[in-house]
């Protein structure tokens, strides 16, 4: 088994093919959205594929260590930033085949018009064990 993270992006990914934002869906669209979704998790988590998820605010703060005994230092918010990540989700599946299988499905969840949004997803695969220091980019 394997760990992918799965990114929706609210903006900073590639245009979607039904490209009609969120906030300008009718109660009911967002409300077929969620269920969707939530439907999905269910499923996944059915088939012991589901590790878990969340929706994202739009509103976030980066924030950096600044030296000992100085409080960290911080920039924001940004809710107009160029990317914003609108949620994720976690699965743990036996194949990177898998992992493109359901993050397509779930990039059909339906938009505006009830119309699927054929969004793109970011795929990610978690680190199967630790880089070899030497490796680092940041050292």
């Amino acid at each position: 088994m394997a760990k992918y993270l799965l990114l929706k992006h609210y903006r900073g990914a590639p245009a979607a093919v039904n490209d009609v934002p969120m906030d300008q869906w009718a109660p009911e669209e967002v409300s077929a959205h969620m269920k969707y979704m939530n439907d999905f998790a269910a499923r996944l988590e059915e088939t012991g594929e589901f590790v878990g998820g969340q929706a994202l605010a739009p509103e976030g703060t980066w924030v950096r260590y600044d030296g000992e005994g100085r409080p960290p230092v911080t920039d924001g918010p940004f809710a107009e930033t160029k990317d914003l990540i609108a949620g994720w989700m976690v699965i743990d599946v036996d194949s990177y085949e898998r992992a493109v299988e359901l993050a397509g499905e779930l990039s059909a969840a339906p938009g505006a018009g009830g119309k699927p949004i054929h969004e793109w997803l970011e795929l990610r695969p978690f680190l199967a064990e630790s880089p070899n220091t030497t490796d680092c980019p940041h050292q």
